[in-house]
């Protein structure tokens, strides 16, 4: 998957337009970013940006954002409703796909140091990124806001991570780290009734409510009176989710109440999870859940945890493609109730565009097309890269049919181990029939770089050998991936539901060409590396699998023909 790292800066200006369109431009500038929203407020004067990309590309736009932001915001002339202490006043990293947290807590590091070496703006690290636990806490770094920022940096223990412990008068100081996604969700109720919606945001938040004794003339619980310990303070009762916070509100266009969450953590507490319990609390309450409603954006992975759930629940395999997945949640977390939810749009790997033109989203003609076209590339290894991902979406096929198949409940987990894996496998040999092209391309443009110094001559060689290296792992990669759905195809073809063992037989033998057409594209490839110990490696690899996945497709070719033939 690509890798995606989205960040959320705050500037201290939401008035002018032009120099946050100044902001925006800068970040637009850098390649590979895609700008997502621009949330502009004229009573906080304050501005909250979102953009996404990958880490090395979100580090330059960062950076460049705010140098920007140092360049156009005066702090010295700022006021507004919203807390803040600099002209970019909080920098969050938070990791989408294929990232880390602590590639994220990297990356705060690195652009914090940048932001405080060239442009002398103190920077202090919170959430993921602290140094310490005190640091963790956005409004605690905050406190004083930029009026006592001068007086704060004199005192030792409030010293930044990064930068000179110096007043910026025009820049203030600026908050960075690392934080999980934050997802704002709406659940939405068939009553009017705020206080139910309340009433139950209490139980479900982190936070909980104050303990209270139940009044006998109301069943709701925010009638009864308020339970204070000695020093008159009120008993709290923990809520049920951890990093949840919730509200309930009335949204007069839709004359229903909603419980409105925030999801600090998806991956601790998930909306699923959530879902689920405020159904029941809500019918504990003579009301009920009618669906939901996402705003702002969702990571895709937050959407197949939910799906997985539902599907799990309803005893049905998830060994599915994503979209499926992803239509089960929706359905389940009825995200249609208020108005049609776009995937597209909602969804931040999809809202981002991450859809680029590559073979593997060809329709099957286009792909064909393209392939008899009169340039060499994309050529065998990624037709074998396309025979093993068919391979392996066979396996998985048949795997789901036999999860599902009455009297083959006792499989039921080996049939979804099964399938799930055969989809991992599918979606990287996907992503392998590409690599296998831009491989190629690599070798191709390594072999036209210059030599004419004794410099040139030693780059051009590592560059060469470099290229031939990946372009032999790739298809190497591709048979390994490819043998290992023969190895699902044979135990299918014992176990799975008889009546798709041909389509086993079949994944059989596309897996098999699959091997052997990527096996030589390796040995094609090692022509081009002289070191003898690894070519003679490589070879023994290939021989190895070459037999391994031969007399894997003897055995499922024997045992289809034996069930079919009765």
């Amino acid at each position: 998957m690509k890798q995606l790292v989205e960040c959320v800066p705050n500037f201290s200006e939401g008035r002018d337009m032009a120099k946050i369109k100044k902001i925006t431009t800068a970040i637009e500038a850098v390649e590979g970013i895609t700008l997502l929203d621009i949330d502009p407020g004229k009573d906080t004067n304050r501005t909250v940006v979102t953009f996404v990309g990958s880490v090395e590309n979100v580090e330059e736009a960062a950076f460049q954002a705010i140098v920007t932001a140092a360049d156009v915001i005066d702090m010295r002339n700022h006021s507004g409703a919203h807390a803040r202490m600099g002209a970019t006043d909080v920098c969050p990293f938070i990791p989408v796909s294929s990232v880390t947290a602590k590639d994220c807590v990297e990356l705060s590091h690195r652009v914090a140091e940048r932001v405080g070496k060239e442009l002398s703006i103190p920077v202090y690290l919170y959430e993921n990124s602290a140094q310490n636990e005190e640091r963790k806490s956005l409004p605690n770094i905050r406190a004083g806001e930029y009026e006592g920022l001068s007086i704060k940096l004199k005192d030792p223990h409030w010293k930044p991570d990064y930068g000179p412990a110096k007043f910026n008068a025009k820049s203030g100081a600026t908050v960075m780290g690392s934080r999980e996604f934050l997802i704002a969700y709406n659940i939405n109720l068939n009553t009017r009734d705020q206080r139910l919606a309340t009433d139950i945001a209490f139980e479900l938040r982190e936070k909980g409510r104050s303990k209270r004794i139940p009044n006998p003339d109301s069943p709701n619980l925010l009638d009864g009176k308020i339970v204070r310990d000695e020093n008159g303070k009120a008993v709290i009762i923990p809520g049920l989710f951890k990093d949840v916070k919730g509200v309930g509100w009335y949204i007069d266009e839709f004359k229903r109440a909603q419980i409105s969450i925030n999801f600090n953590n998806y991956k601790v507490s998930t909306i699923h999870d959530v879902f689920d319990k405020a159904c029941e609390l809500a019918i504990e309450r003579g009301i009920r859940v009618t669906g939901s409603e996402l705003v702002g954006l969702i990571p895709k992975e937050a959407l197949l945890m939910a799906g997985r759930h539902y599907l799990k629940k309803q005893r049905r395999t998830t060994a599915v493609p994503a979209t499926d997945i992803i239509e089960c949640a929706l359905q389940s977390l009825g995200l249609n109730d208020l108005y049609p939810f776009k995937p597209e749009e909602k969804i931040v790997e999809f809202a981002v565009g991450q859809s680029t033109g590559k073979l593997s989203e060809l329709t099957s003609d286009g792909f064909v097309d393209e392939l008899s076209s009169n340039s060499p590339a994309p050529g065998g290894g990624s037709v074998a890269a396309l025979a093993g991902s068919l391979g392996a979406a066979l396996v998985s096929m048949v795997a789901a049919l036999t999860h599902e198949k009455k009297g083959f409940e006792a499989s039921q987990d080996e049939m979804d181990a099964m399938g799930n894996k055969a989809q991992e496998i599918k979606d990287r040999l996907s992503f392998l029939i590409d690599e296998d092209t831009n491989a190629f391309n690599t070798v191709m443009n390594a072999n036209r770089l210059p030599s004419n110094s004794d410099e040139e001559k030693i780059a051009k060689r590592k560059a060469v050998l470099a290229a031939n290296k990946y372009a032999i792992e790739i298809p190497l990669e591709a048979a390994e991936l490819s043998l290992s759905v023969l190895e699902i195809a044979n135990e299918l073809v014992k176990k799975g539901n008889p009546n798709s063992v041909s389509d086993v037989g079949v994944s059989g033998e596309v897996a098999l060409a699959a091997v052997r057409g990527a096996c030589m594209n390796v040995l094609i490839n090692l022509s081009g590396v002289k070191d003898k110990r690894y070519t003679n490696r490589k070879k023994k690899q290939v021989d190895e699998l070459l037999n391994e996945a031969s007399k894997l497709e003897r055995k499922i070719f024997r045992q289809t023909l034996k069930i079919i033939e009765g």
